[in-house]
């Protein structure tokens, strides 16, 4: 690793990034532009907490992907957390309550964790955690669903939680996003930004990145579709492999500096959205940013994972604060080794090196 490199700075450069890409987009929306300015502020003393603590030689990430239910009602073709069975059609009677997830958003706000992505799952089923995260305005909550259990209880608590910012999965057009993911869900996720835009209230998309699809959905025409409808963030989250026969819809390595160019291009181009890649450009920012470098995943059932392509865990969040989670034997020896440095094939360097990391964990279980 590159001793010059300082990731917390890189980090919190990319959080001003993204934040400052967000007063852009919303300037025109008085509500949207007057939360961002307060969370902008927010953001500034979460990033003056994670300085502070890595000046004491402790590193805190300003992300934290939380699964908040492992139930979902659709199936999805090629969905990693139905391969990784961490998606199922019914709730476990294991999963963290809603008190407990309040307790895990307390103490995010409390170490200078800016953003807590809910997913699932299908995390609107999870109507209480949901309003839990609405309490806490200094964290940004990106809700990634599925669009299908968006109701007026739910439009009436974005309105009054601008923290709140749901992402809707969209796959193109709608063949394309019908054949993935059922019939009457383009015209769902259609219904349903047209009512966004109707209350003013902001809402993001995300789309997955293939070999297949790659210069589609980054081009002119799809994004404009989706700003015209009143979108505000499109998030592009590059396929993982969860089979080995599905590696070929991976983006190589001149595929991701293809997307990653034209996000750069779009962002001058076309301020009216915000644009983030997922897991991102790994060469800039010294590695993979999984594993508490730049976030971590805590599944429904509370263990503590380093992303949620990479389903392993040696702590659970039921026995242990989020600060002992981050700090786990795993965590700390995927921090420290290269690892997270390798070259891979594309997709996900974990997933990749999937055996060692079983290795690892077997290890520290000694």
């Amino acid at each position: 690793m590159n001793k010059d490199f300082d990731l917390q700075n890189y980090l919190i450069e990319g959080v001003e990034g993204v934040v400052k890409d967000a007063l852009k987009a919303t300037f025109k929306n008085p509500k949207e532009s007057a939360f961002m300015l307060k969370f902008a502020k927010a953001t500034r003393a979460a990033s003056k907490k994670r300085r502070a603590a890595e000046d004491k030689g402790e590193h805190i990430p300003p992300f934290l992907i939380a699964s908040i239910t492992s139930k979902c009602n659709l199936h999805c073709a090629g969905c990693y957390s139905r391969c990784n069975h961490a998606t199922t059609d019914s709730e476990p009677v294991c999963q963290l309550t809603g008190e407990q997830w309040l307790k895990i958003f307390d103490e995010a706000d409390e170490l200078g964790i800016s953003f807590i992505l809910l997913a699932g799952g299908e995390p609107m089923l999870r109507r209480d955690v949901i309003q839990a995260a609405g309490e806490k305005k200094n964290i940004l909550f990106p809700i990634f669903t599925n669009g299908t259990f968006i109701d007026e209880k739910y439009f009436a608590l974005f309105d009054k939680c601008r923290n709140l910012v749901p992402i809707m999965s969209i796959e193109g057009n709608r063949e394309i996003t019908d054949n993935r993911r059922g019939k009457g869900i383009y015209d769902k996720l259609m219904a349903n930004m047209e009512e966004f835009k109707k209350r003013g209230l902001i809402f993001g998309a995300s789309v997955t990145v293939t070999t297949q699809n790659y210069k589609e959905v980054t081009s002119d025409e799809f994004l404009k579709s989706l700003s015209d409808k009143g979108c505000k963030a499109v998030i592009f989250v590059e396929y993982v492999p969860v089979t080995d026969e599905s590696t070929e819809l991976a983006p190589s390595d001149e595929q991701r500096e293809y997307l990653m160019a034209q996000i750069l291009r779009l962002r001058e181009e076309h301020s009216e959205m915000v644009y983030i890649a997922f897991p991102g450009d790994e060469k800039s920012s010294g590695g993979c940013v999984a594993a508490g470098r730049g976030f971590f995943h805590i599944n429904s059932n509370g263990g503590a994972e380093p992303c949620p392509f990479s389903p392993y865990s040696d702590v659970n969040i039921k026995t242990s604060s989020l600060r002992e989670a981050m700090h786990s034997p795993l965590f700390m020896a995927l921090q420290s080794g290269d690892l997270l440095l390798d070259d891979h094939q594309g997709g996900c360097v974990l997933y990749e090196k999937r055996e060692l990391v079983e290795s690892i964990i077997a290890q520290s279980a000694k």
